[in-house]
């Protein structure tokens, strides 16, 4: 048995035209799409970055326990697993976050692994001289303008562009091995959207203002933008993902060539989206958890081309992907230590099941809790405090640092054997200690307006969520309470985040 996962970061499915009618032509996504099941209820949980690739390598939800943060020392990762059952694991990527103060111990999963650098903040090129940075929009860390020093003047030097090229060799050589799992991550089309010409020659762009490639993390009327400069950022991203669709089409060769595909298995997905102006927003983070960001696309081939062709309608999520491929290699799910929230996708492959679950819980740590039965959503707010909330880790890292010492105050500071799924010690650490925004309120305890009122939307007659239905639904809003609350039981919520989002109060009685 062999398999292969490409991860293409921040894919918003609205700009596939596999997925809506308006989005565009990308071939050799489409060209996998004939030989996959395509799903079309496919669901983020844990966002950004990290914390999707944790949900991905455990197959459980990090955002109910902590931020961004590293694969923790309890954790019991896919690669761990298989290898106990002989399969080789390798990565190919780009990820720079890998590298990261709290990207720890991912790549060190792998039985292989090897990082092409160069993308966004990655310190990979010395800035002892000055370099000019020319005017523009948005945003541009002086970091990246000397990394692409590198690569601005060759289209096969682009991180991403060597990372498949570098994955589609590896399975060349290694096409008559078996028991191996190559997993393949470009960070494409992340921000920055720096892309050769020739692509954007492709997707008809012909701006002529002042540099935009980066967008803040800003809503797009308070970025300064005109309404060329949107319409140009769309347009590099779109050539962004043109480029990525371009270079998968070496890994979809090699399949081809040596007939790959009738005893390997191909997943193809996101972490998360990214938003291009929806709802007047810019990117991630900091928004409600809209359909842009959480609706993600997934195919799916198995070997001899089982469900090819089908639109699968169940829900499903990125932490299914660990017990999906644990299942194909004939691993019991027993053989990881820790019990997973995810659920193998093949009874759907095999038309021996319609649904997996009856909804699906999603968000950012110490944010709204949101969930989708399919037909709903519904963004749950916390109380007002956005309290009692403790970030559950061995490793008190998030994006870049350490936690804030100074907050951490050791009469709160506390370990022990507080997940009620594991046995392992974990400090217990207050969410104001992680560190500031910006502005100097407390990153993860520091509620936006948006946040402070619960959110209904009917998405078969509101895909683009416009009409916040939760005063005149109240039957649907009591439904979908008492879904999300059994739902956090059943997948291991820690006891405060029940009071947290309302479900309880101090004494765990119901409101």
């Amino acid at each position: 048995m062999r398999s292969v996962l490409f991860l293409s970061d921040s894919v918003n499915r609205r700009f596939l035209r596999l997925y809506e009618e308006s989005g565009m032509c990308l071939p050799n996504i489409e060209r996998l799409a004939l030989r996959s099941a395509v799903f079309e209820n496919h669901w983020t949980g844990s966002a950004p970055c990290m914390p999707a690739r944790r949900d991905l390598m455990t197959g459980r939800y990090n955002f109910l326990e902590r931020s961004w943060g590293p694969i923790e020392a309890f954790d019991h990762t896919l690669p761990q697993v298989l290898r106990t059952a002989g399969v080789w694991s390798h990565m190919v990527t780009d990820h720079y976050h890998y590298m990261e103060i709290g990207g720890e111990n991912y790549c060190q999963m792998f039985d292989s692994w090897i990082l092409h650098r160069g993308q966004e903040w990655d310190p990979c090129v010395s800035r002892t001289r000055p370099l000019d940075i020319p005017e523009h929009y948005g945003k541009i860390v002086p970091q990246y303008w000397y990394n692409r020093t590198q690569f601005a003047q060759d289209e096969t030097q682009y991180p991403s562009a060597k990372t498949i090229t570098e994955a589609a060799q590896w399975l060349e050589e290694n096409h008559d091995s078996d028991n191996f799992l190559l997993w393949i991550e470009a960070f494409d089309p992340h921000e920055p959207f720096d892309v050769p010409q020739r692509f954007l020659d492709m997707v008809g762009d012909d701006y002529s203002d002042k540099l935009f490639l980066w967008p803040e993390y800003k809503q797009a009327d308070r970025a300064g933008l005109t309404n060329e400069a949107l319409r140009h950022i769309n347009k590099r991203y779109m050539a962004l993902l043109l480029m990525t669709d371009h270079y998968l089409g070496k890994v979809l060769d090699v399949m081809d060539r040596y007939d790959m595909w009738k005893d390997t298995a191909f997943l193809y997905t996101t972490d998360h989206g990214y938003m291009l102006g929806e709802h007047d927003y810019l990117a991630k983070n900091y928004m409600p958890a809209y359909n842009e960001v959480f609706h993600i696309p997934l195919l799916v081939h198995l070997p001899g081309d089982v469900g090819a062709g089908e639109r699968i309608q169940a829900l499903t999520q990125n932490i299914d992907v660990m017990p999906t491929l644990l299942e194909l290699y004939g691993v019991d799910s027993g053989a990881c230590r820790n019990p997973m929230h995810g659920k193998s996708w093949l009874p759907l492959l095999r038309g021996e099941a319609e649904k997996l679950r009856d909804c699906v819980l999603y968000g950012y740590f110490g944010k709204q809790v949101n969930l989708t039965d399919g037909r709903y959503t519904y963004f749950r707010s916390p109380n007002k405090e956005n309290r009692p909330l403790n970030v559950y880790t061995t490793i008190p890292t998030d994006i870049r640092r350490y936690f804030d010492a100074e907050r951490l105050d050791p009469t709160k500071l506390t370990c022990g054997r507080f997940l009620s799924w594991t046995r392992y010690p974990v400090y217990s650490i207050p969410a104001d200690a992680v560190f500031d925004n910006d502005d100097g309120t407390l990153r993860f305890i520091y509620l936006y307006d948006w946040e402070q009122e619960d959110q209904l939307y009917d998405l078969e007659e509101d895909y683009a969520q416009q009409t916040n239905l939760i005063q005149s639904r109240p039957d649907q809003v009591r439904r979908l309470a008492e879904m999300m609350r059994r739902a956090m039981e059943e997948y291991d919520a820690p006891r405060e985040q029940f009071q947290r989002m309302r479900f309880c109060d101090e004494e765990g009685l119901e409101p």
